[in-house]
């Protein structure tokens, strides 16, 4: 296989996609499917030390609409510059199935992270045939929580406070609220705001609304409802899965809870919710033993 990933382009009529192929599409077959890794809004970059530790299979990596490579056209992008763009987990699912189908190779593998994983509950329940193995890795979805009135609230606030006063305050929201262990007290949106300069965040706002995060996917990802009887009733081997150093936290909970919807057990993995990580952002995981985990999970232990 090619050490160096491949890319390639789909245009659409609002965003050019851009995916990236490890490995020889020829070799693709019933036993060797391909192995698609998303995230949202992370692009491909954040999956390098991942795709790695795979290298005797064909990997495939995206950059999501209006993120990375994949650039928006037209009225998309006017939309973005704008702030009023929103994307929506079924949109994603659709670029996705658009990416495997351009593989020509047949159901393949997925992994998927965050709100990568939302937007798979998305693909599983809409296109289920085009997947052998799903593994849907801490799905942010607020709406699963038991306390799914506070968490959808604080979301909404996240993204009122970028579109009000930019980045840093909603950023700085956003990084207390994932890394906080629990149910959301009643009283969560009274606490006073946290200090972006405390993140190293800007205390400025530069004006810009663009933000793949804040301004795109927030609310559509978070707020998503999955269609549970079609994700039950999908011929996919469906896998949802939580960090074992991320209990507690919203994405975790999440997970869990719609893993218990479906009846499955969730699948723990090494590390936190970025467990793949490898020093991508700055961040660090366990990414060898997060991919042996992989390995295991997709081989159905």
């Amino acid at each position: 296989m090619t050490a160096q990933p491949e890319t390639h382009t789909l245009n659409l009529s609002d965003v050019t996609l851009r995916y990236d192929i490890r490995g020889d599409l020829q070799d693709a077959g019933p036993d060797n499917p391909p192995l698609l890794l998303i995230g949202s809004p992370m692009d491909a970059a954040g999956f390098v030390s991942l795709a790695g530790h795979f290298a005797d299979r064909i990997v495939v990596t995206y950059d999501p609409r209006g993120t990375g490579r994949s650039t928006l056209t037209g009225s998309a992008a006017a939309d973005a510059a704008k702030g009023v763009a929103e994307w929506s987990p079924d949109d994603h699912a659709e670029d996705v199935r658009r990416v495997i189908e351009a593989l020509g190779t047949g159901p393949v593998d997925l992994f998927a992270s965050s709100g990568g994983a939302v937007n798979a509950l998305a693909l599983v329940a809409r296109h289920p045939a085009l997947l052998r193995t799903a593994v849907a890795h801490e799905p942010p979805l607020a709406r699963a929580v038991p306390d799914s009135a506070q968490a959808l609230a604080t979301v909404e606030d996240i993204h009122a406070t970028y579109r009000r006063e930019g980045m840093g305050p909603a950023m700085a929201k956003f990084l207390t609220l994932i890394v906080l262990r629990g149910p959301l007290p009643d009283t969560y949106a009274d606490q006073p705001a946290p200090d972006p300069a405390g993140f190293g965040l800007p205390t400025e706002d530069d004006g810009t609304r663009d933000d793949p995060l804040l301004g795109q996917n927030m609310l559509g990802c978070c707020g998503y409802a999955p269609d549970f009887a079609a994700l039950s009733a999908a011929p996919t081997r469906l896998v949802i899965a939580v960090g074992e150093e991320s209990e507690g936290e919203l994405a975790a909970r999440a997970g869990a809870a719609v893993a218990e919807r479906l009846g499955l057990a969730p699948a723990v993995f090494p590390s936190h919710h970025g467990g793949f990580l490898g020093g991508e952002y700055g961040q660090q995981g366990e990414p060898e033993a997060f991919a042996a985990r992989l390995r295991e999970v997709l081989a159905g232990n």
